[in-house]
């Protein structure tokens, strides 16, 4: 029971929750003791609402679930978690992660914030799931909101480039994953791969990875106010961070219209080439941000 409730969570997903970091560290200012309570209650937070969206998600497309090749060894779906059970914990995790951002100091705006997320989650999953276009767009703007809502739970401004980057950069992992879903099992996986095309995903691959690459190397050598290599920072290492972001594009564009169909997610999760590169982006950031 344990066990199969920790798998319909999607425990493993939380990674994603990793982008409420990224503001409060790239404006150096993580450490701080109430930025760092601030990131840490809105991450605790987004992890309780996710997985509560994650649990009726499962709910709703139980049937076809079952129907799919893999999808069908999920929790509910295979029968190792009741549809009651599975419902009463969506409930709990959603309360739990609305009541806890009160501990944030003025919390109205983390609480737009997670608004939107549930709402445009709650759309996707009942009623857009397969309206072509902008189920990518639903998708996206949730890496989107998390990546902002890092910045809102502590009130810390962010730059244009900062938007620029991540929202394309959500787009682009989006991308990427259809792109390899229809590569990897073909228009089964999900309905809406019907409308889909390689030869579409590619050129959608193509213009996000292309705006991300150029903005976050714009963002790089900004030496201005809302650029990474501010006065404040070390800019070597801050520059230096643009090889490995391209590197690492480059290596989910590749696995995401190889043979295989690697999605960015599971890249993210198990390649270790692509963790590597990672680690050293960050690795950058920080010698850069808080040397």
């Amino acid at each position: 029971m344990v066990r199969a409730l920790a798998s319909a969570m999607r425990i493993p997903q939380w990674v994603k929750n990793g982008l409420l970091v990224v503001a409060p560290g790239a404006s150096g200012t993580l450490f701080h003791r109430s930025v760092l309570a601030n990131t840490i209650v809105a991450f605790a937070s987004f992890c309780c609402v996710a997985s509560s969206m994650y649990l009726l998600n499962d709910l709703r497309d139980i049937e076809s679930d079952r129907q799919h090749p893999t999808k069908r060894f999920r929790a509910i779906a295979s029968g190792d978690l009741s549809r009651g059970a599975a419902l009463s914990t969506a409930a709990i995790l959603a309360v739990v992660g609305l009541t806890i951002p009160v501990f944030i100091h003025h919390p109205a705006g983390f609480y737009l914030i997670l608004g939107l997320y549930i709402a445009e989650t709650l759309s996707y999953i009942f009623w857009l799931k397969n309206a072509v276009i902008i189920e990518l767009g639903l998708v996206a703007s949730g890496f989107f909101l998390r990546s902002y809502g890092g910045a809102v739970a502590s009130h810390i401004p962010v730059s244009t480039w900062f938007l620029i980057v991540v929202t394309f950069g959500a787009l682009f992992l989006v991308v990427g994953k259809r792109s390899a879903e229809l590569r990897h099992v073909g228009s089964t996986n999900r309905a809406v791969l019907a409308e889909y095309t390689t030869e579409f995903l590619h050129s959608a691959l193509t213009l996000t990875a292309t705006v991300v690459v150029t903005a976050y190397c714009l963002w790089a050598i900004d030496t201005s106010s809302t650029g990474l290599s501010s006065v404040k920072h070390d800019v070597i290492p801050i520059r230096l961070s643009m090889v490995p972001v391209v590197l690492a594009i480059l290596f989910i564009i590749r696995g995401a219209e190889s043979g295989e169909g690697e999605s960015p997610e599971d890249l993210l999760l198990k390649n270790r080439t692509v963790q590597i590169l990672a680690l050293i982006w960050a690795g950058l950031i920080f010698g850069g941000t808080y040397s």
